[in-house]
């Protein structure tokens, strides 16, 4: 009877045990198949965004050539762009020869999984004030994946329609999620004028986490009229 009861226990132990096992190994499965989706099928949504985004732009780009200019660079458009929307293509020669993205309106999850993404509270390209950029360091293309290469004296293109605009980096530095003052018109001046135009670009840190904030300072040095997109 003892040995009965006893094998009868042993039997619901594995059970358990075996059911236990089949269960872990799904959701190490299903945990799998979300990291293969964020590493690889997030970049080839993004991919596909930022070819559809690279197209608008460039229609924009041949339109503008056709309008009769003055060769004068124009003055930054003050109009917020649709949300999504393409707004300027982004080089930086420190990241590579073909480092080259199509920068959105907006930072929402939605819009940063098409591309880098600009604060719209922020001034636009060329504009005296602080051009603002958000953008992913992991997953959907992971633009600024390898940002932290970046050093003081590079520069930053950033083509709009109808002119481009040269930054340079002035400094990098690694920040707290709540330091928002690195947006302000004079980035950790609340009272300050704006009297120039700037960059920022802001990034997670480290690259597969979250907890800090990895942070690109720069001011414009040449305006050219006319786009290389």
């Amino acid at each position: 009877m003892g040995r009965s009861v006893m094998s009868q226990s042993a039997r619901v132990a594995g059970t358990v045990v075996r059911s236990g096992a089949e269960l872990l190994v799904t959701g190490g499965v299903v945990v799998l198949l979300f990291a293969v989706y964020l590493v690889v099928w997030s970049d080839v949504q993004t991919a596909a965004a930022q070819v559809d985004l690279r197209d608008d732009f460039e229609s924009q780009v041949e339109a503008a050539a056709a309008t009769p200019s003055s060769n004068v660079p124009a003055e930054p458009a003050k109009v917020a762009p649709p949300r999504g929307s393409g707004i300027a293509v982004m080089r930086i020669p420190r990241l590579g020869d073909d480092w080259s993205w199509v920068v959105v309106e907006g930072v929402s999850d939605e819009q940063l999984a098409r591309g880098p993404g600009h604060f719209p509270e922020t001034a636009q390209p060329g504009q005296v004030g602080n051009f603002g950029v958000a953008g992913h360091r992991a997953t959907h293309g992971e633009p600024f994946a390898h940002i932290d290469r970046v050093r003081k004296g590079d520069t930053v293109v950033v083509e709009a329609v109808g002119d481009t605009y040269t930054y340079v980096v002035d400094r990098t530095e690694i920040v707290a999620p709540t330091a928002v003052d690195i947006l302000l018109p004079v980035p950790g001046k609340p009272e300050a004028r704006a009297r120039k135009a700037r960059l920022t670009i802001v990034t997670c840190h480290p690259r597969w986490g979250s907890s800090e904030r990895l942070i690109v300072h720069g001011h414009l040095v040449e305006t050219r009229s006319g786009s290389e997109a």
